[in-house]
This record gives structure tokens, sequence and C-alpha cells, in this order.
């Protein structure tokens, strides 16, 4: 596929590309080109493949819904697999009691953050208008999305128009300010968050990742902090919001993240693996009581002002009926836990690299930070983007990676086998060998 394409493709520098792989079927873990070449999908197409490509239930799934009803509203209508879907989510979901459908991860919080601040207006309490979040989070790219997970590498051009927000240092064990251990910082971070909602009243919520921070470079949490910032959040009053897009769904090894952290939001947000990973939909779920305070005579306009043209559709409702279903057919979670140990067997082969800085990882996610100089953990740097790099040397081994940053991500499909993952690590080792100048 030459450059003489019309598509302009998501954050990538067009002038550094003559062409792309044009990619024609999927196969279990594999890509297959044009060509003919076959590519380990080391990054599950964006984080969001739980089974691998061509699973015959779901694409059975697909063509069943397809041929009773392609699309209905739910605007005065509703069908029943979005009934039947909202109703498992909550099941499983402790604490939480309605479900908002949307498209995709960004609109997914974006309506977080309008319940949120409208939650305190239909409380009649006018003051609470104000959001928290940790640094260095994200939570997608449009523009309520960049306000609140706003990572300058990626947003600064926009920062004129985005909202402001109060952001609480994250620990990052790799990272950490002179003087403290990691310990120390992880309670001067939950101390500056109890201060901050002890003298100002008026944030309306606090916004986070569950579990790691994902986008922002792999940054695992520390064991018991997000449990403390829900205590925190519950003690002044604060609505917690939990980001679970990219970690929930067996991701970091739970299904919901949230719960495995002890912690109780009042709203979530899921999608990504939400379908499988083969058609887009997105979730926000609140508690009882968030939403009944939505509730009144319609001219209280209490309502929410919300809702998108492929709210709730049957067939990618249906979709994620199925893939829940496998889940608990397949034991997902269960076989995560022991796949994922995978990666801990080649921590010290990768560690010792001539360019990786440190490695972090949980469940199904690992993240590779590539340094120039180790010591002074300066970032690696390029006349190109390591991006380019990593995917052309990786394409050589016959896996698809993508980074973010200085960042080599290894997030591959959920069900992947162990012998292919076993592959995808020792290949991806192979890619950082040859990183040079």
């Amino acid at each position: 596929m030459k450059q003489d394409s019309f598509v302009w493709h998501p954050n990538t520098q067009m002038s550094e590309w003559n062409s792309f792989d044009k990619i024609v079927r999927g196969q279990g873990m594999w890509l297959i080109d044009s060509q003919g070449n076959k590519l380990l999908d080391g990054v599950a197409s964006m984080w969001c493949n739980v089974w691998g490509h061509s699973k015959r239930e779901l694409i059975r799934t697909i063509i069943y819904q397809s041929k009773k009803l392609q699309h209905s509203s739910l605007f005065n209508l509703t069908n029943e697999p979005a009934e039947k879907l909202a109703s498992k989510l909550v099941i499983i979901s402790p604490g939480m009691y309605k479900v908002f459908y949307s498209d995709n991860g960004s609109t997914a919080m974006e309506i977080a953050f309008k319940i949120a601040l409208q939650y305190w207006i239909n409380k009649n309490i006018k003051n609470k208008t104000k959001i928290a979040t940790l640094e260095n989070g994200y939570h997608g790219d449009t523009f309520g999305a960049m306000s609140v997970g706003y990572i300058p590498e990626f947003f600064s051009k926009f920062k004129s128009k985005l909202f402001s927000t109060i952001r609480i240092p994250v620990p990052n064990k790799y990272r950490l300010p002179k003087g403290y251990t990691y310990s120390e910082f992880k309670n001067y971070c939950l101390n500056k968050l109890e201060k901050l909602f002890l003298k100002d009243n008026s944030i309306a919520a606090f916004v986070m990742e569950s579990g790691a921070q994902v986008a922002g470079g792999v940054i695992i949490y520390p064991v018991n902090f997000q449990k403390k910032i829900s205590k925190i959040c519950k003690k002044y009053g604060v609505l917690l919001i939990v980001d679970e897009v990219a970690t929930g769904f067996g991701r970091l090894g739970s299904m919901i993240q949230y719960k495995a952290q002890d912690s109780q939001p009042d709203i979530i947000a899921f999608g990504k693996m939400l379908t499988g990973g083969y058609l887009p939909m997105a979730a926000t779920l609140t508690t009882k009581k968030v939403y009944d305070s939505f509730l009144g005579e319609f001219h209280d306009f209490k309502h929410l002002f919300h809702g998108h043209t492929y709210t709730g559709n049957p067939i990618a409702a249906t979709l994620a009926n199925e893939n829940l279903k496998l889940y608990e057919k397949f034991k997902l979670i269960e076989k995560i836990q022991i796949t994922s140990k995978i990666f801990e067997k080649y921590y010290s082969e990768i560690l010792e690299l001539k360019h990786v800085g440190d490695i972090r990882h949980k469940g199904m996610l690992m993240g590779i930070e590539i340094v120039d100089e180790k010591r002074r953990k300066i970032p690696f740097s390029s006349n190109k983007s390591l991006n380019k790099i990593v995917f052309e040397k990786g394409k050589k081994h016959g896996i698809y990676l993508r980074t973010l940053e200085n960042i080599v991500m290894l997030v591959p499909p959920l069900a992947i086998s162990h012998k292919d993952l076993n592959l995808l690590i020792q290949r991806t080792i192979e890619t950082i060998k040859t990183l040079e100048h």
C-alpha cells in the first residue's frame, strides 16, 4: 500500500513512511499481510484483542445477530442484547447499578466526567466543579479526556483549549525524586491528595486508571495505593472515577481490576476488550447513589444530556455477551494468571540488554523502557522515531510491536498460548538487541 493512499494513520508522522503493510487476514495470534508475511500480534491490535483473530464463536455471533437486527437506537427504545449485557456487567462489577453505553474508551470517560460534574449540580451542591487526577495518566484523545489525562508530549499543542485539572504525583519506582524511597514517595503522594481534599471542598471527582497507567509508560501502582485513594475519596465526599478501558477484563490479571485493588469507585469505564476486540463498544457504569441523583420530573432537567448514534448497538452487545461467556467457558482469568508468569522468566535477560533501563510488568502487560545510558537513565534518542525503528526491526523478526515514547509495549492477545508468548518475548529481545542510533 503506497503513499498515494488517502488514509491518514493515527499517532503517526506520515512523512516517515513510504508505505504501510496491508493486513488482509488474521489467524490465531498472527496477522497476515498482502505478501503472505506473518506477524505475531504483540500489541493485541491496540490492546483490545482477547482470543486472537478469527475466533469462530465470535464470528458466528456477529453473523447471527446481523441477520436479526443490525442497529436500533436506545433513544426511546431498547434491545435484548443491550439489556442482557448491562445485567451481566452489573453482576460482575461490585457496587455498580446502571450502564451507559458508548463506542470507545475516550467517550466512555467523557460520559464519566459529565456524570460526575452533573451529579453535584443535581444534588444542588454548586461549588463542586473541579476534577483531580494523577499525573501521567491517560484517558483518551477527546478534549475532556485530554484535559484529565494530560500527557504533555501528546497534548501540549491543545493546552490553551483544555480545562484545568489538579494533578497529584504518582509513584514511579524507576524514576523517583531524590531523597525518597519508593514507600516514602507513595506516602508523599497519598498525603498530598488528602491535604488537597482537606483544604479544597470544591473537588467533584478524582480520576485514575485502575491498577496501572498504561499509555503513560506502564507505571504499576504500589500495593494498596489505589485502595487508599478510594478510602480518601470516600472520607472527603469526592467521587472516584476509575478507568478500566485498558486495564480491566484480564489485562492486569483480574476481570475487574478495581475489585482486585480492593477499591470502590462511584463510576467505572470499560472498553477495548469488552467485545473481544472485534467491534467498537464501551460502557460507563455508576453506583445507585450516582444514578438516583439524575431522577426527577422532566422539567427539572436532571437527566443526562448525552447520547451516541450507536449506543447499545445490538451486534456489538451480542458480541460482548458471547465474549463474556467465553471468559467463563475457557476460564480465561485463571489461565492468564498462569500465562503471565512466562514474562517473569525473562526479567534478567531483558534487563541485561544494553539499551534497557527498566521493565515493568503485571498480568499480560509489559513495558520495556529503552534508554541511551543506563546509569543516568537518559531516554533513547534517534533521528527517526523509536516507534518506526522498533516496528521495522520487529517486522524482520516476524512480530508486530509498537512503542509509546521510549517504552516498548508488550500487550499480547489475552488467550495467547505459552508457545506464542515465549516466541514473542524472545523475538522482542532479539529486536531490542539490534537497536542502534
